[in-house]
């Protein structure tokens, strides 16, 4: 600005006091976007042009991209895009560092700097000006005209005095971007400080564990003192973050920290930079080193939620990390070395993604070194008692101070549903029907709804059943088994196995036959037994 002071001085009265206006938009813009709004209008009646955009710069040149665009005429607005300027993107920057001083350029010109920063559609003549911070250019100023009318020297001595209040306004922006990133990641870093002292589970009591979940907790209890990487496998709802947290807290990692990132929900471009951090100035926006979430777990477990969500390039530099336990920072001169025990978790199908190319086979193989199966609530629903009065004595303390307890009309309502949302369901369920009974009673009856109607119990409703007709949980699981077993010939897994009719794990299946007395040989040899003296029949 203080090189070209004697071209503001000769401006006339109005055209200064439209810079001072401009000066204000710049300081005083909430955003980017609506300073250039401002800027357009205030400029519309001094030049004649039809389209103004400021383009930001990444820091290696390799792209420019549309942050803001406004009109000046009616009608001529464009919607910001995305340019890339590699592989000539060091050459760029060198070009806009040589041109200090706005420069016009026409369709017919054809060079790289009209190819680069011209919106979409008609036009005949461009005038650009960089925008640099120190030496670096960090963005371009746009003006384009459809009209054959070129622009005049007057006006690219008033866009020249536009520069110094637009970098202000870029460096701004920066700024803004760069307080909302660190504002996420302290609410990010709340969250899970609450989750983490809201949750008794991570004291290592995991309801169900010591019935329907005594399985998964076994294997839980072989690899926790490990290192080895985790695959949970499971349906949305069954408590995969649950058994994370109970892998930490039996590791040797215990007293480092649990970070859990959901894959899906990190945005494409920024995912190397939310997962391995970035140096300041790496990328437009970059305004301060950032900690990635690998770096943030270093010495404890990196919960890595909805994995097959997770790109392929993505990909590629993660089963480096596992291999390795190297990464780098994005913009950073070296690699750094992370100390990181990794759990995975899906719902999705990994293997009939591997086959058809959506993710990749190495990292498969990376990550499914220990997998663990954890099946839904349908599957095991001893547990559904014990999980619905943890909830209830939990929701009833937040609510009431008191906490709630369940009858049994409530407990049999509660096992007459399929629960489709498995855990995740259930306690939302509860919290509905603690809300409903004001805090103080479950009224469950309402929280449900007609969604008992899924799974209605088995058998003829003819008249109201003697209490002395109804057996016990664990009986009529019991003869519900035996009787899938009978219906598959006493076969247990595959097509056609009791397993898949029940829609259950085989080996949670053995193991409940086991608990409940289920005598498999018996029931085989019968079939066995009906299947030949059909076939002398025959």
């Amino acid at each position: 600005m203080t090189n070209h002071r004697h071209s503001l001085l000769t401006l006339p009265d109005a055209p200064y006091r439209l810079v001072v206006d401009v000066w204000r938009a710049a300081s005083a813009s909430a955003t980017l976007e609506e300073c250039v709004d401002r800027l357009a209008a205030l400029l519309a009646p001094w030049i004649e042009g039809d389209v103004l955009t400021v383009w930001r710069l990444a820091r290696d040149g390799s792209e420019a991209s549309g942050a803001a665009t406004a009109a000046l005429r009616a009608g001529a607005r464009t919607l910001p895009i995305r340019r890339l300027l590699a592989p000539r993107g060091s050459e760029a920057l060198q070009s806009l560092r040589e041109f200090a001083k706005p420069v016009v350029r026409t369709s017919a010109s054809g060079d790289w700097l009209a190819r680069s920063f011209a919106p979409e559609g008609d036009w005949r003549s461009i005038l650009l000006a960089p925008l640099q911070d120190g030496d670096r250019p960090i963005a371009v100023l746009a003006l384009t005209r459809r009209s054959a009318e070129p622009f005049t020297p007057a006006d690219l001595v008033l866009v020249e005095e536009l520069v110094a209040p637009l970098v202000n306004a870029v460096r701004l922006e920066d700024e803004r971007e760069s307080e909302h990133r660190r504002l996420e990641a302290l609410e990010a870093d709340r969250r899970a400080l609450l989750r983490r002292l809201d949750r008794d589970d991570l004291a290592g009591t995991i309801v169900g564990g010591d019935s329907g979940l005594r399985e998964v907790m076994l294997r839980v209890e072989q690899v926790a003192p490990t290192d080895a990487p985790v695959l949970l496998l499971g349906e949305t709802g069954s408590g995969k973050e649950v058994v994370a947290r109970a892998i930490h807290a039996r590791s040797r990692r215990a007293h480092g920290p649990v970070v859990r990132v959901n894959c899906g929900a990190i945005p494409a471009g920024l995912i190397d930079s939310e997962l391995f951090g970035h140096e300041k100035g790496s990328f437009t926006g970059a305004t301060a080193t950032r900690k990635g979430w690998f770096e943030r777990a270093d010495g404890g477990t990196l919960f890595l939620d909805e994995i097959a969500e997770l790109p392929l390039d993505a990909q590629v530099r993660l089963l480096r990390i596992l291999q390795d336990g190297v990464y780098e920072r994005v913009g950073a001169q070296r690699p750094s070395r992370v100390d990181v025990r990794v759990v995975a978790a899906t719902h999705r199908n990994l293997r009939e993604l591997v086959s058809r190319g959506a993710f990749r086979e190495d990292l498969w193989y990376r990550l499914s070194v220990f997998p663990i199966e954890i099946p839904p609530v349908r599957a095991r629903p001893e547990d559904i008692p014990a999980l619905a009065s943890h909830f209830a004595a939990r929701v009833g303390t937040r609510l009431g101070g008191a906490p709630l307890v369940l009858s049994p009309a409530d407990i049999d309502l509660l096992l007459s549903y399929a629960w489709p949302g498995n855990v995740r369901e259930l306690a939302a369920v509860i919290e509905r029907a603690a809300i409903l009974g004001d805090g103080k009673r479950l009224k469950l009856g309402a929280a449900l709804g007609n969604a008992t109607a899924v799974a209605p119990p088995p058998g003829p409703a003819a008249g109201r059943a003697d209490e002395r007709e109804i057996v016990s949980l664990d009986e009529a699981m019991a003869r519900h088994i035996e009787r899938a077993l009978q219906v598959t010939g006493g076969r247990i897994e595959g097509r056609g196995g009791a397993a898949a009719l029940l829609r259950i794990n085989p080996h949670t299946l053995r193991a409940r036959m086991r608990k409940l007395g289920v005598d498999w040989a018996q029931i085989r040899e019968s079939a066995m037994e009906r299947r030949a003296g059909d076939g002398e029949r025959d």
